[in-house]
């Protein structure tokens, strides 16, 4: 659940920590970094460091330490402006004692030779260690621990000597192999500021659940931490953070092939077609110099490079939204997206520049699509402080906060959030309907926060109901900013909401139906799931004896 603070002046909507025209960070409100991505059917899911766990934890001050981080953030969207968060996932609850901490995650999924969905996500459990987690239902669960124990660890074959064991960096490359590269740290005492000697890379087993085989060393220049793998035209391309030491000892490095030494703190890269035979590396120098996060002051950083319908885009975290929060707590990171442009087949990543406007929405969001109420741009007064399960069912979810079964935003006066570009179309919509519980007022303003409200609901239900209003479709029309307004608020806990075209949009849902209508599921963009092909979260909709519609978040099982 997300809760929402209420500013001080009644007047007052909430504080943004986010401008309306900017897309980073993703989330407005949540500290998280060390981002890694998958795609699935049509949507991007990012997950990252839980560090709002150690800001709540610390009170909302002092600095970052990372010692009570256990669990992981999860976003995700299909247009690159707005982004549904789905909760956190409990690591240490999920892998028990022998986890102290998640860090740093990197995920991958696949079909596996059963024709089964695997959705694996290795982290750092501190720097001693990397563990995994995996969900054969969705990408956000649930998981579970698939071992009893660390995937590796010290004192494995080819892991020693290593600093820090963590950092996982996993990709499946063309023939199906799973690989994972980690480690860090500074320099072993037979290494130096050039070569420390602690990043390692392995070959996965079939299972994607343990090393096939020893690690071997990967010679990369001035490493420190933050590895990852991508495959690009059939060749391997690692990428990785430096380290503060000086470059003095460049000019000695035989393979650096006229680059220049990389500024501290920038991520690099290097290629090969034979990861285990360290010297096939190929360095290719600097992509993301440190530019103190544009202006943010944060050293070191954490990329996750990824293709999306075509187009590269580089995940990374910054300080933006502790800078602009200033609550005086320090080394608190929030995850940003901008776009890179790759070469695929000579394998060059042109240098990217981290902005504050981040990328362009690559399409319209659909406001006659069913929209969860956790989708934004950004917000006034959501702090996710609670993230309570509202309805607890160990058989449907056994991970406390992941994948809730309820996962809902619970409003108070002047709080508010906005969708980024809601294309309503040349004819318009004529109705609005939220699904909520409690008493309140909720207006719709378009463009602007400082709107006059383009349409006002009032609601009241002791139990989740759907209420609705009618619109004027000459004023909901074309392509705009919708802003969720509550100005009054009590005990107001908000799912979703939809809106209906003047011209039928062909969801179901849109219409109140009949008392013999059977159960209905859809994802969590509204398209109607048939059969039994429905998994991981689902909107279940449904009529009670009295004809009342509801609708209810859970993962899915087969409708009877």
């Amino acid at each position: 659940m997300m809760a929402i603070g209420l500013q001080a002046g009644a007047q007052t909507l909430a504080t943004s920590y986010k401008d309306v025209g900017n897309g980073n960070p993703i989330s407005p409100c949540v500290f998280c970094a060390d981002p890694t991505a998958i795609d699935y059917q049509g949507r991007i899911y990012v997950y990252g460091t839980n560090d709002h766990q150690q800001f709540l934890i610390n009170g909302k001050k002092d600095s970052n330490g990372y010692g009570n981080i256990k669990s992981l953030v999860v976003f995700s969207t299909d247009d690159l402006g707005n982004w549904t968060f789905h909760g956190t996932i409990d690591v240490g609850k999920v892998c028990g004692s022998w986890c102290g901490q998640s860090w740093a995650p990197s995920a991958v999924w696949r079909t596996n030779a059963n024709g089964k969905e695997e959705f694996f996500v290795y982290f750092a459990n501190g720097g001693g260690s990397v563990g995994v987690i995996r969900s054969t239902t969705s990408p956000v669960g649930p998981f579970t621990s698939p071992l009893s124990n660390a995937m590796i660890r010290h004192g494995m074959a080819g892991v020693d000597p290593c600093n820090w064991v963590f950092d996982p960096g996993v990709v499946i490359d063309d023939n199906g192999v799973g690989w994972v590269a980690f480690g860090g740290g500074d320099p072993q005492s037979t290494g130096s500021n050039l070569m420390p000697g602690n990043s390692r890379i392995a070959k996965l087993k079939s299972t994607m659940l343990g090393l096939d085989g020893a690690a071997v060393n990967l010679p990369a220049p001035y490493l420190f931490e933050a590895s990852e793998l991508n495959m690009m035209n059939g060749r391997y391309v690692y990428t990785y953070n430096t380290s503060w030491s000086n470059r003095d000892q460049w000019s000695s490095y035989a393979k650096r092939n006229g680059q220049p030494a990389p500024s501290t703190c920038s991520m690099c890269y290097m290629v090969t077609d034979t990861p285990l035979d360290p010297d096939s590396w190929e360095y290719r120098g600097e992509y993301v110099p440190n530019e103190g996060n544009f202006g943010m002051g944060w050293g070191n950083n954490h990329t996750h490079l990824h293709k999306f319908e075509g187009q590269y885009y580089l995940f990374y975290h910054s300080t933006l939204l502790e800078q602009t929060m200033n609550t005086g707590a320090s080394g608190f990171r929030s995850i940003g997206v901008n776009k890179v442009v790759v070469n695929e087949e000579t394998q060059k990543l042109n240098k990217v520049t981290m902005t504050k406007t981040g990328v362009t929405m690559i399409r319209n969001l659909d406001p006659y699509q069913l929209q969860q109420a956790e989708t934004m741009s950004t917000c006034g007064g959501v702090t996710y402080e609670d993230f309570t399960n509202i309805t607890k069912v160990p058989s449907i979810n056994t991970l406390g906060n992941d994948a809730s079964k309820n996962l809902q935003v619970k409003m108070r006066p002047y709080s508010w959030t906005m969708v980024r570009k809601a294309d309503f179309g040349q004819t318009g919509a004529n109705a609005l309907t939220i699904r909520a519980m409690g008493t309140g007022t909720l207006e719709i303003r378009l463009n602007s926060k400082a709107n006059k409200a383009a349409a006002t609901m009032e609601f009241s239900s002791t139990t989740m109901a759907e209420h609705t209003i009618e619109l004027d479709p000459s004023v909901f029309k074309k392509v705009c900013n919708v802003f969720f307004v509550f100005t009054a608020a009590q005990n107001v806990q908000w799912d979703n909401w939809q809106f209906t075209s003047v011209e039928a949009s062909g969801i179901e849902n849109v219409e109140r139906p009949s008392l013999n209508v059977q159960h209905s599921a859809y994802d969590l963009m509204g398209r109607r799931l048939m059969g039994n092909s429905r998994k991981g979260l689902v909107i279940e909709r449904y009529t009670d004896e009295q004809g009342n519609m509801h609708s209810r978040k859970r993962l899915a099982s087969p409708i009877e």
